[in-house]
């Protein structure tokens, strides 16, 4: 009796599972002792600078890095020691690797071939369809733009079904307007295959437009996760409320709870308040969070809403105007660049050198521990901007 190849059925189910995972080299440690849950058929994101050791994971579940420590599963099935073609998972690298003599078509069909299925112009022909890119073909790689070869190696990867299909930095080589069209592309594909996505980028935009779940790694660890708007919203680190986005950080202490509000006194005395269920300090030290687009600027106290927080004895230092909004640089007492970014809705314009008063809704803000360093994360954040 002859070896069944017909490998085109639906996979088995599970999530992506690693447990107490651990890489290290030499005596740098990659990955530190990570264990983590990704839910079959979700659309992953592990977020990080370079270093971070999100990429070395990627690899310990492809195979092609085998963890010092730890175990890898899906489903039941403990993946660790298996060699990477014997895995259920395939990867789609930032470079493409597609083969420059064979045409779009037969570049799909490569993995089928390779397991020795014949029949495989109707597979290929739903995944051009799939891919949208039906009508080219016969093409050959070198006559497709970077999209167009984006498209063809996540193709040629979802073909062969895989449980899970890894993603490594895989529109960094694009432009701007191409990788925004990707993101919408790669979401599109995911939601209709239903398999299980594991993205890794240093591109906080890509993260939050894409993944239903992210993991901010840190050092070989995760430092939170969570949906990208829990994330932004409620980081529970400095380091988080950096790297994610910008925020507004205030050293302060606490001065008693106000209703369902924590009172905090900042630096040079100015009275603030925070939702006290938004306050993730346990101390009387507390970092005050706001995100820039979160503030308003305003030329006197005498325009501030009542119930709002303010910080008065500001001056602009710097006015940028990007399109949707103008983003103001300020100086205050407690903070030498506090960003605000105000949406160009006809409001007034501050220059350089105005005095203004800056103001928030209490709802707004967030309470970090004021141990931490207030500066961790912004320079990961340009690093992985860079």
């Amino acid at each position: 009796m002859s070896k069944n190849t017909d490998t085109t059925s639906e996979p088995a189910a599970g999530d992506l599972r690693l447990v107490n995972v651990t890489k290290r080299f030499g005596d740098f440690t990659a990955v530190n002792d990570l264990t983590l849950t990704i839910p079959q058929g979700s659309f992953f994101a592990l977020l990080g600078a370079s270093g971070c050791g999100k990429t070395t994971t990627l690899r310990m579940v492809s195979g092609l890095e085998e963890p010092t420590g730890g175990r890898v599963l899906i489903g039941e099935d403990d993946i660790t020691r298996l060699r990477p073609h014997k895995r259920p998972v395939n990867t789609v690298f930032q470079n493409y690797a597609l083969f420059p003599h064979l045409t779009i078509a037969d570049n799909i069909a490569f993995g089928l071939k390779r397991r020795g299925i014949k029949d495989v112009a109707k597979p290929v022909q739903e995944m051009l369809n799939l891919i949208e890119l039906s009508h080219i073909g016969s093409r050959k790689p070198n006559q497709l733009s970077g999209g167009q070869q984006q498209r063809v190696a996540l193709g040629r990867a979802l073909i062969n079904r895989p449980q899970v299909l890894l993603l490594d930095e895989p529109l960094g080589a694009l432009d701007l307007k191409l990788r925004r069209q990707m993101q919408i592309e790669l979401k599109r594909i995911q939601t209709e295959v239903g398999l299980t996505f594991v993205h890794v980028t240093h591109d906080q935009e890509e993260a939050m437009t894409m993944a239903d779940t992210i993991a901010v790694m840190n050092h070989g660890r995760i430092e939170q996760l969570g949906s990208p708007t829990d994330l932004y919203e409620n980081p529970r680190t400095t380091f988080v409320a950096n790297f994610l986005g910008q925020s507004n950080l205030l050293p302060g202490r606490a001065g008693g709870v106000v209703g369902e509000h924590l009172q905090v006194v900042l630096e040079d005395g100015t009275r603030v308040l925070i939702p006290a269920e938004r306050n993730r300090a346990s101390g009387e030290d507390v970092i005050v969070g706001v995100r820039p687009e979160k503030m308003s600027i305003h030329a006197s106290a005498e325009e501030v809403p009542s119930g709002r927080n303010v910080l008065t004895g500001g001056i602009v230092t710097d006015t940028s105007f990007v399109g949707v909004s103008t983003q103001y640089v300020v100086k205050a007492a407690v903070c030498d660049e506090l960003g605000v970014f105000v949406q160009n809705d006809g409001a007034q314009i501050f220059r350089p050198g105005t005095p203004v008063v800056v103001s928030w809704d209490p709802s707004q803000g967030f309470g970090l521990d004021g141990r931490q360093d207030i500066d961790a994360g912004a320079e990961a954040d340009l690093e992985a901007a860079s």
